[in-house]
């Protein structure tokens, strides 16, 4: 079994056999499609976590919800300062780790960052392309928390 979510492990091997020039192509439309990460009309969630850190060029929300099995739905907001690539990577990880137990989503390996963006954007961009993710997990982490004190 994959150490990543199935729809993860998708977008991964999906990006590992383009050439250069079409990985940032895609990275690009991914992230136009960013925008439809953003909190529905309606929608409540068990953790809203919206801040801006110093490794971050604006804000970035993120907010979880669980289903009845337990499975994460992340939606995500961004300022309108925030980069391309982190764009991207929050379109991809939305896409990726959206209905995965929030156990597999803690324990998801960056590793795979590299295997989507490239070697060289990772060199280029260390924090940025890491950060969605490690907000996700806060997330989780977050969400996890409040229900051990709430026992």
């Amino acid at each position: 079994m994959s150490a990543y979510p199935p729809a993860l492990n998708e977008v991964i091997e999906f990006f590992e056999i383009l050439p250069e020039a079409e990985r940032r192509e895609n990275l690009i439309n991914y992230s136009d499609a960013a925008a439809a990460c953003v909190p529905k009309e309606g929608e409540t969630f068990e953790v809203e976590d919206v801040r801006k850190d110093e490794e971050c060029t604006d804000t970035v929300g993120v907010y979880l919800r669980t289903d009845a099995d337990d499975n994460a739905h992340f939606a995500i907001t961004l300022g309108p300062k925030v980069q391309t690539l982190t764009k991207a990577m929050t379109a991809i990880l939305c896409r990726g780790l959206n209905g995965s137990p929030i156990s597999q989503i803690l324990d998801t390996p960056a590793d795979f960052v590299p295997r989507i963006i490239g070697a060289e954007l990772v060199r280029l961009r260390s924090q940025t392309v890491y950060y969605v993710l490690s907000r996700m997990k806060t997330a989780a982490k977050m969400l996890l928390d409040r229900r051990r004190a709430a026992k």
